[in-house]
């Protein structure tokens, strides 16, 4: 087992980073359709397809990153401190989520984000605090929230909007980003499974190159290191540059 000589996970921050980029590379092609600048189907195959790995690979590494900053202070903190700890960081970004909501009512207003990915994360957190320490366990249930929140997506209509956090949305339901418990906290607790299996006490359970010191290596961790803010501030960097440049 190779010890971690850090706190920060060159790895992680690297997967986190290159999320990130695809992340800011879908934003600008859905600005640069906003604002007419290019045609672009955003419901299209291809589009999907490169938006929904985003999503993914953000929650996988939510459920990781869980067990490592359990596995940092379980021997420390007490059961109610560590609650209390995971209580406060879900809450943190689930209210973000909020302000994401109340700010995407503005813009680009004719729809907005209900339920995304931020809402997602931070109930997710508080949710999988029970689970954290286990691996198994959230692999099996992981599967199961996958395969009902497919089914219900698939097979069930509802006429009200209380229950879309879960997965159940009306028919007429239309927002910019959509990710509800079910099936996404799946991909959270499957995250927590890799995270039980390949990092143990802080300790990886596999070898692997350092190549964090390579420029652009350290350039994509940077980015996955600060992944909170720039998700907050990157769309007003965007269109901010649009307006300069072509607006």
């Amino acid at each position: 087992m190779e010890k971690i000589k850090n706190e920060r996970l060159w790895e992680i921050d690297f997967l986190r980073g290159i999320a990130i980029l695809m992340m800011i590379t879908y934003h600008l092609i859905f600005d640069l359709n906003y604002f007419n600048l290019v045609t672009t189907d955003l419901h299209a195959v291809p589009i999907l397809l490169f938006l929904y790995p985003i999503g993914t690979l953000f929650l996988l590494l939510v459920g990781l990153s869980l067990t490592l900053s359990y596995s940092r202070v379980n021997q420390t903190l007490t059961p109610r401190q560590l609650h209390i700890k995971f209580l406060n960081r879900g809450g943190w970004i689930f209210s973000l989520g909020l302000l994401i909501t109340l700010v995407t009512w503005f813009y680009p207003h004719n729809s907005f984000i209900v339920f995304g990915v931020l809402h997602c994360i931070g109930l997710s957190i508080i949710v999988a605090y029970p689970l954290i320490r286990y691996r198994i366990a959230p692999l099996l249930l992981g599967v199961v929230c996958i395969l009902v929140g497919i089914i219900l997506q698939i097979a069930i209509t509802v006429d009200f909007p209380w229950l879309l956090w879960l997965g159940l949305p009306p028919a007429d339901f239309s927002t910019l980003d959509y990710f509800p418990l079910l099936p996404w906290f799946g991909v959270v607790l499957i995250g927590i499974f890799l995270g039980n299996s390949f990092y143990k006490h802080n300790k990886r359970t596999f070898s692997i190159k350092e190549y964090s010191k390579n420029i652009v290596i350290r350039g994509i961790c940077f980015l996955g290191r600060y992944s909170l803010i720039i998700y907050l501030v990157h769309q007003l960097v965007i269109i901010g540059l649009l307006y300069l440049l072509f607006l």
